[in-house]
């Protein structure tokens, strides 16, 4: 099994935007610190500023959220999720793209992970 981290700033937070808009469910939560997510074969880990994940490397740097690696979510009809995720007041860093396999948009959680979205062809 493998599992996915996304640094984030507010973990609360983190699980309430995965849970309520992207139909993951929480499995675990460790306080503000930590939580566990899936949806079907994804797991997720939310670690927040008080995580381990968080801490300082010996280098100096601070693990931060962001960036453009992402998790990829299929959804069957992405023109239908995207209106109500935009209705809902989510952020996407662009419009649907089509690309020889299918459709995606990226999509933005609350810490500015991003999230790929696709509709295969």
């Amino acid at each position: 099994m493998a599992a996915f981290r996304y640094l984030v700033n507010d973990v609360p937070a983190a699980v309430e935007f995965y849970t309520t808009h992207l139909d993951f469910k929480l499995i675990e939560q460790y306080g503000p610190a930590m939580a566990i997510l899936s949806r079907d074969d994804v797991t997720l880990w939310l670690a927040g500023p008080m995580s381990s994940a968080a801490k300082h490397m010996p280098d100096g740097q601070k693990p931060a959220p962001g960036g453009w690696n992402r998790i990829v979510l299929m959804f069957p009809k992405l023109d239908e999720t995207v209106a109500t995720l935009k209705s809902a007041g989510c952020t996407f860093r662009n419009e649907i793209l089509e690309g020889p396999s299918g459709n995606q948009i990226l999509l933005d959680d609350p810490s500015g992970n991003c999230v790929e979205l696709f509709e295969p062809r």
